[in-house]
């Protein structure tokens, strides 16, 4: 339940209902940084969710978080995922990103900062808070 200070915009709930559509059971966020509320919200739907970074960040209830770099990844981290996501991923990240997805064998999605491109071949979709990345290979659940 949200109190009022934390219940979610228009555009993040958008942004975690096309992740959710993506994760049916479990997700992985790499790079939650101090923003843990899209992680927060998959948990709140049933969603296993890992949180993941370089440094040790604080999450909330119903999130695991484990250190992790996405450029030398511990594999574990990522087996059994459905999806593995990047809010605000750098181009530089964004291959990890996919690469870690094909060897869980599950779905990708990232945002990206601003104006910086997509480094990958993507499906871009334009919602209310910026533009969502999803393989252009997959069976699009998004639609």
């Amino acid at each position: 339940m949200h109190s009022k200070g934390s219940a979610m915009t228009g555009g993040r709930a958008t942004l975690v209902d096309a992740l959710a559509a993506r994760a049916p059971d479990h997700a992985v966020e790499i790079g939650v940084g101090s923003r843990p509320a899209v992680a927060a919200e998959l948990a709140s739907r049933g969603r296993e969710v890992v949180a993941t970074d370089v440094v040790e960040r604080s999450v909330p209830e119903g999130v695991r978080f484990v250190r992790d770099d996405a450029v030398h990844p511990d594999p574990a981290v990522y087996r059994g995922a459905d999806l593995v996501y990047a809010l605000n991923c750098p181009p530089e990240l964004q291959r990890p990103v996919v690469d870690l997805a094909r060897d869980a064998d599950a779905t990708w999605a990232f945002t990206t900062l601003g104006g910086d491109p997509a480094t990958v071949d993507a499906n871009p979709r334009t919602l209310p808070n910026g533009t969502l990345f999803t393989p252009t290979v997959r069976n699009d659940p998004v639609g």
